[in-house]
């Protein structure tokens, strides 16, 4: 069994992989351009926007791809499926991290730290910046997986009240209710906090339409943290510009990186993030648990058990 690396991990990482598996043959290169004997490949271990078809037409013997992140959007699908390879990701890895960013961002908003922080470099000490609480207010997650029910959880400790929207509904963990993507509207109606982590899918590019934020209370705060093509930039904008909602808060965006001149930069009710959220030092270590939790049963039986992806559907 030859598994093929197109990244290096740490050297810890590496060496506990051998260890765990004395019967694969690991080799673990800096990118694929340095990758040798391609087509000898059982297994690639990538984070997947370097797999491309001229890539796949040389992996002859691959069986399976493990993507180290959670988006497969950039992925060849449907050459993949064709040459019947097997794809896992690293779906819930962000959980812990992009939960947090979620309710720091909310929470930074409505205290208004970033304003008391610009007010701190010019030396202005103001008491009378407004400040709102997030307690009992209303959350719906839009694209309400691991991550969603993990910010669902964190939220139960400010009495939150938390809508699932998700593509199948559904009693979810964590969360007070669930709904459908057809019944979205509805979920949005009544919501302080809208927060999207909609995956990039021909159903979700774009997702968002003129009519979803005329929904949405004046005062909503609409948080995206999972992919930029699931609302257009003039769509948001105008939403924005005409008070249908009251902020935004982008760790993605349409085009990454951002323009220097795109007009997110310098609108005044847009916050932005450069695609942190799901950064954490133990990235890597969760992302191997998961191809260890895969790989100890494919060697007894061929089986993937953990996050393979529906390559028809994308996710």
């Amino acid at each position: 069994m030859q598994v093929i690396s197109t990244t290096r991990l740490t050297e810890n990482l590496e060496q506990q992989l051998i260890n765990h598996y004395p019967e694969v043959t690991f080799h673990f290169n800096s990118s694929i351009e340095t990758v040798k004997d391609l087509n000898e490949a059982d297994i690639l271990l990538t984070y997947g926007e370097d797999i491309t078809e001229s890539i796949l037409e040389q992996a002859t013997q691959l069986k399976w791809i493990m993507v180290m992140s959670a988006g497969v959007d950039e992925m060849p699908l449907a050459r993949i499926e064709a040459q019947n390879i097997q794809v896992t990701n690293a779906r819930g890895i962000h959980k812990h991290p992009m939960s947090e960013y979620a309710m720091a961002m909310l929470l930074g908003h409505y205290r208004e730290m970033f304003t008391f922080y610009e007010q701190q470099k010019q030396h202005k000490w103001h008491q009378q910046v407004k400040t709102k609480e997030i307690n009992r207010r209303k959350m719906t997650i839009i694209g309400a997986g691991a991550i969603g029910e993990e910010l669902a959880r964190l939220a139960q400790a400010f009495y939150i009240e938390t809508t699932a929207v998700t593509r199948s509904g559904g009693k979810r963990n964590n969360f007070d209710s669930s709904m459908t993507l057809n019944q979205v509207e509805k979920a949005l109606n009544d919501s302080d906090f809208v927060v999207s982590i909609l995956p990039s899918t021909e159903q979700t590019r774009p997702f968002y339409q003129s009519h979803h934020f005329k929904s949405m209370k004046s005062s909503a705060i609409f948080l995206n943290m999972g992919r930029g093509d699931v609302v257009e930039t003039d769509v948001l904008i105008k939403a924005l510009d005409e008070g249908e909602i009251d902020h935004a808060i982008l760790d993605v965006a349409p085009l990454e990186p951002l323009p220097e001149e795109h007009p997110f930069w310098d609108h005044e009710k847009i916050t932005l993030t450069p695609h942190i959220s799901g950064k954490s030092s133990q990235y890597l270590q969760r992302a191997i648990e998961i191809f260890e939790d895969n790989l100890s049963q494919y060697l007894i039986d061929g089986i993937l058990t953990v996050n393979q992806i529906d390559l028809k559907r994308g996710y």
